[in-house]
């Protein structure tokens, strides 16, 4: 960063003394707290990860220095459930990717799909299931995206991240009424449930299974070492006589 676009000391007493602040606000709220998922609570910790966030950059910005302290974004985790009690409808919203990992598959089967259906009705489209969108739609108007899920490597494909939301509401939508932008009206507060499906997890949780079992194999190496040391002592002090090696193996 150039010495013009610096902030000023003064800039960064400032961002110092907003943390004091939001840290007694944070503090304060906690005090008051009216059960587990206080909605003050919330947003005075929102205030105080927002204020240390503005300072360590204006401090890293203006003397190179960090804060030796992290506070959790507040995109990290959905706010408290602040819906209804007693929701009259709930929405199901439901995201999976895929990567398109064998295209030839894909299209042979959106063909074939394709192929029996125009029996009946006659005449099939070489411009639908001859490309990759074309196919892609055949098979997701032909199968239920649960049955897409389960059957995903048929068709070429390869599963990505997945999350299922369940957010309450008031009373059921009117027909059409979001479909034209169905994530866009979310209110996290109304989130009842979330269920996220990542690689990220499994890589995490490999990482730990590695070093667990590397351990293991530490020991385990070392346990048959000193057992092979004890057996082979224990061979070589009896009378017994050694099998002459077999010269023509």
């Amino acid at each position: 960063m150039s010495d013009a676009a610096q902030p000023t000391a003064a800039e960064v007493r400032a961002a110092a003394e907003a943390i004091k602040t939001a840290l007694d606000r944070h503090l304060a709220a906690v005090e008051r707290r009216s059960g587990e998922d206080d909605p003050a609570v919330y947003e005075a910790f929102n205030q105080l990860a927002a204020a240390a966030e503005a300072y360590d950059e204006l401090l890293y910005d203006r003397y190179d220095e960090v804060t030796p302290f992290e506070i959790p974004g507040a995109e990290d985790t959905l706010p408290p459930y602040a819906g209804p009690e007693e929701p009259n409808a709930v929405s199901v919203l439901i995201r999976r990717d895929y990567a398109v990992a064998e295209p030839q598959r894909l299209l042979a089967q959106a063909q074939r799909v394709e192929a029996a259906e125009y029996e009946v009705v006659g005449g099939a489209d070489d411009e639908g299931a001859g490309t990759v969108p074309g196919a892609l739609g055949i098979l997701f108007g032909e199968f239920e995206p649960d049955e897409i899920a389960s059957r995903h490597k048929e068709f070429g494909l390869e599963e990505g991240d997945s999350t299922l939301w369940v957010t309450a509401a008031d009373e059921p939508a009117e027909p059409g009424e979001w479909l034209e932008a169905p994530f866009e009206q979310v209110d996290p507060q109304r989130v009842v449930c979330r269920f996220d499906v990542s690689a990220v997890f499994d890589d995490e949780d490999e990482d730990i299974e590695d070093d667990e079992v590397d351990e293991d194999d530490e020991d385990d190496v070392a346990d048959e070492a000193d057992e092979a040391d004890e057996d082979g002592i224990d061979e070589l002090d009896g009378d017994e006589e050694l099998e002459p090696i077999d010269a023509e193996r």
